[in-house]
């Protein structure tokens, strides 16, 4: 019984005659189109090396891969019975000089047709090498699973999935393959660690260009934000309008004094001018300006005091006492005649 691992077929009478077939003749095109760069190493051109590598009575059965499930919790990792199957130095470098030993015969089998045509024979031998070699280039993966899971866990990238890191490093891993030379002395899992980590910063760096550029959410240290000073103006319009409520219904409890005060110098009512000076204020009432500051400052502490009530409420006002009744009647008479001298 023939397997995929018979490196010589033999054709009877009837093979040798029969042609071609044209969905034979497009799958041998298409597979001897893939990349077939291999690594030459000088063992492959001793006599009988073939015999020497796939002398085995059974193909090498693929490692499983049930416990490789990257996007599962963690707390079902333990009941899972199965362990990555790892390899031995003698058997990772066994196992790389038949992966590259087959990318080399099809390599010669390409050039063969090439130079002389494609016969039924060499169909049968692309096909068959090429199953080898996709057999082995899947045990070596296989095998190495486990070293992109625990690299993809030690670097936690916070702006991209985990399951798109693990992927990131799958690939990875199967460029290494194509690449390593075993006969540089070296263990695979150090040179696929090193090209495992690159995919990692190709990744994050790819990740931080794209968040740059097409932002999804609002962050504050990507774009200015005028929520605040919107939110300020804000809060300034509706403090303004309880001040002129409080003054205009007398809710602090202000003296005529310090409600003319108030009105002279923020003067609210007349938009068109502009609020007078505390010297100017002082000559209207007929006191200093530093008086004039010290019954604004005492306005506006009550002021102050309503405004932090957070309610506005009607309060009944305590009648004034003789003395300040008088000197209120007083000023204000100053003030009417102030104000019609204007």
């Amino acid at each position: 019984m023939l397997t995929m691992f018979d490196t010589e077929r033999k054709e009877t009478a009837p093979a040798k005659s029969r042609a071609v077939t044209p969905e034979l003749r497009e799958k041998v095109l298409a597979l001897l189109n893939e990349n077939l760069k291999f690594m030459g190493s000088p063992i492959f051109r001793r006599k009988k090396i073939e015999q020497e590598l796939f002398n085995f009575e059974t193909v090498p059965e693929l490692p499983r891969t049930r416990w490789y499930q990257p996007t599962r919790d963690e707390g079902m990792e333990k009941s899972v019975g199965e362990a990555p199957q790892l390899m031995n130095t003698q058997e990772e470098r066994l196992m790389f000089y038949r992966y590259n030993y087959c990318k080399l015969r099809l390599s010669q089998l390409k050039r063969k047709i090439r130079a002389s045509g494609l016969t039924l024979r060499r169909a049968n031998e692309v096909v068959d090498w090429h199953q080898k070699m996709e057999h082995f280039r899947e045990y070596l993966v296989r095998t190495n699973l486990a070293l992109v899971l625990a690299m993809a866990k030690r670097t936690r990238l916070g702006e991209v999935d985990f399951a798109e890191v693990v992927s990131e490093g799958n690939m990875a891993l199967l460029r290494a393959v194509e690449k390593f030379n075993v006969d540089r002395g070296f263990k695979f899992s150090t040179y696929a660690c090193r090209a495992i980590l690159k995919a990692f910063s190709r990744t994050s760096m790819k990740a931080s260009r794209y968040r740059t550029r097409f932002p999804v959410e609002f962050e504050p240290e990507m774009e200015k934000s005028d929520w605040q000073d919107r939110r300020r103006d804000a809060v300034e319009e509706d403090c303004i309008d309880e001040l002129k409520a409080i003054v205009d219904r007398n809710l602090a409890e202000l003296s005529n004094i310090e409600q003319t005060v108030i009105r002279r110098r923020f003067n609210w009512k007349q938009a068109d001018e502009s609020p007078l000076t505390l010297e100017e204020v002082g000559r209207i009432i007929g006191v200093t300006k530093e008086r004039v500051r010290q019954i604004q400052n005492r306005a506006l502490a009550k002021i102050k005091v309503v405004m932090d009530d957070g309610v506005l409420r009607v309060r009944t006002r305590p009648p004034e006492t003789a003395e300040e009744a008088a000197t209120a009647t007083e000023i204000a008479k100053t003030v009417e005649t102030a104000e019609a001298a204007d």
